[in-house]
């Protein structure tokens, strides 16, 4: 099989024969659709990790009838793939950044394509559950590299376009998976959601084997960090568990916060103070905690993860005001839930190439103006707008999150060192990731208290109104919040003249 060879990023997508030579053309030439594959092959890991979550909701139903077990039993089907990404995300990263990035990607996806087989055969309940943490891992370390090596194959020009094409996928994941499933469910049954994965993954596997350059071919190999830096375990097991303990006191209870997860809270809280003690005391630190004195990069890790979780808040409060105080029968609500990642989907790429026009640091605060509008227009619309009104607001909303992710994405990984790559692409991936589970915890806490209701299938469409305006205006606030952070990220990096996660 023949190996890929990597073209310099002044060749991959700018051919001039003129300036270049006619030998040097036609190498280029020949090399810049290869470029273009590998970055499909990166985009296609982006949209299987997602679609690997959203297509389990929808047959958690399902799922329930077949293994007779109840709701919370069934839902670790879910969580268990959540929580493997969430806690190990930062550090598969980081042994990306060891042990090299394709090797370890190619890694993931065989792992991901294996565990989606054990999930359709699964026997019984807790194989399923076990089988998904497996594929959650599988998942994690593809969206953790997936954007580390698309900074590698595109030129920094590029970079913005790449970092939307990624958020594309990733959003068409999460707006197909739904439906897939449900169309894979009424047909072949539970098991196909997980066997339909397998075929996707080895051509993924395919691809990027085929595609991606190896280490010496323009990607950067992992000798020469081997030899300066280990894998710190103690602080892998202790972030670990600090973000299990984190993501599991956001997600148990079904909405009510009692001891079990005061408990959580405070073990994470410790684990998260221990890890700290432990990271400035080893060699070579899982995450160098000079990385957050870095105003740019940990700004963009903070407005991530507020920005994240108000985007939760449109999945947990949209479905019950379009249910219950619009009137929507199951049908509607679920396609005007679709919109928004539709949306998605759609803008990602003319995002990133605003990105690359515009410049990133501009395009973030574009992008948390549209978010404030569009949270601030959900806060004040009044019911007789109905849906068109809802949808309106969707339609401001869901495009400036969108460029605020190409945006954010492309100031994090366009300049961050390549021995950092993987490690700071957890980072980002991790600050998205907690801001969805506490988006899902507290935006819920708030709309419940709003409405005055604990039962929210039940509450008058009055209260979920008021709920719903409560909510986002709460929404509002936090992208106020986040834009506030984004200005006062770039002012100090203007000033000081370090890009984000360029120094240490």
């Amino acid at each position: 099989m023949a190996t890929p060879v990597r073209v310099p990023p002044e060749q991959e997508f700018t051919l001039n024969p003129i300036i270049a030579g006619r030998d040097q053309a036609a190498a280029a030439a020949g090399q810049a659709p290869a470029a273009r594959w590998a970055l499909a092959g990166l985009s296609l890991a982006m949209l299987l990790a997602s679609l690997g979550t959203s297509s389990a909701n929808v047959g958690l139903p399902t799922l329930a009838q077949a293994f007779d077990a109840s709701f919370q039993a069934v839902q670790w089907v879910v969580l268990a793939y959540l929580l493997a990404i969430t806690t190990l995300i930062v550090s598969v990263g980081r042994l990306g950044d060891i042990i090299g990035r394709r090797r370890l990607l190619l890694a993931g996806l065989a792992l991901f394509t294996a565990a989606s087989i054990l999930c359709g055969a699964a026997p019984t309940l807790g194989w399923l559950i076990a089988a998904r943490a497996v594929q959650g891992l599988g998942a994690a370390i593809m969206m953790a590299l997936a954007i580390a090596l698309a900074g590698e194959i595109v030129p920094k020009a590029r970079t913005g376009s790449a970092m939307g094409l990624l958020g594309t996928m990733s959003a068409i994941g999460t707006a197909l998976g739904p439906s897939l499933g449900g169309v894979l469910i009424a047909g072949p049954g539970w098991r196909a959601i997980f066997l339909v994965m397998v075929p996707l993954g080895l051509l993924n596997l395919l691809l990027a084997r085929r595609t991606l350059p190896a280490p010496g071919q323009g990607m950067p190999g992992p000798q020469a960090t081997r030899q300066r830096s280990g894998f710190d375990h103690p602080g892998t097991l202790l972030l670990g568990l600090t973000l299990a303990a984190y993501a599991l006191a956001m997600t148990v209870g079904g909405g009510r916060f009692d001891g079990v997860n005061l408990a959580l809270l405070l073990a994470a809280a410790v684990g998260g103070s221990l890890f700290v003690l432990v990271e400035a005391r080893v060699a070579s630190p899982l995450i160098a905690l000079a990385v957050f004195r870095e105003r740019a990069l940990s700004g963009s890790l903070g407005t991530n993860a507020l920005v994240s979780t108000v985007m939760m808040a449109t999945l947990v409060v949209g479905p019950f005001h379009l249910s219950r105080a619009l009137g929507l029968d199951a049908a509607l609500v679920g396609l005007v839930m679709s919109i928004g990642p539709v949306i998605s989907a759609l803008i990602g790429l003319p995002a990133g190439r605003l990105v690359d026009r515009f410049g990133a640091a501009f395009m973030v605060v574009a992008g948390l103006v549209a978010m404030a509008a569009g949270a601030l227009a959900l806060s004040v619309i009044p019911a007789g707008f109905g849906v068109a009104g809802y949808i309106g607001a969707i339609a401001v909303l869901t495009p400036g999150y969108a460029l605020f992710q190409a945006a954010n994405n492309t100031a994090v990984m366009r300049d961050v060192h390549p021995d950092r790559r993987g490690t700071v692409s957890g980072m980002l991936s991790l600050s998205r990731n907690l801001g969805l589970v506490t988006g899902a915890s507290v935006m819920g806490a708030v709309f419940a208290a709003a409405a005055g209701a604990t039962d929210m299938g039940t509450a008058p469409p009055q209260a979920v109104a008021w709920g719903m305006h409560m909510t986002f205006a709460v929404a509002a606030a936090l992208i106020v919040v986040a834009l506030a952070i984004a200005i006062a990220a770039h002012r100090r990096t203007a000033r000081d003249g370090a890009p984000a996660g360029n120094r240490g």
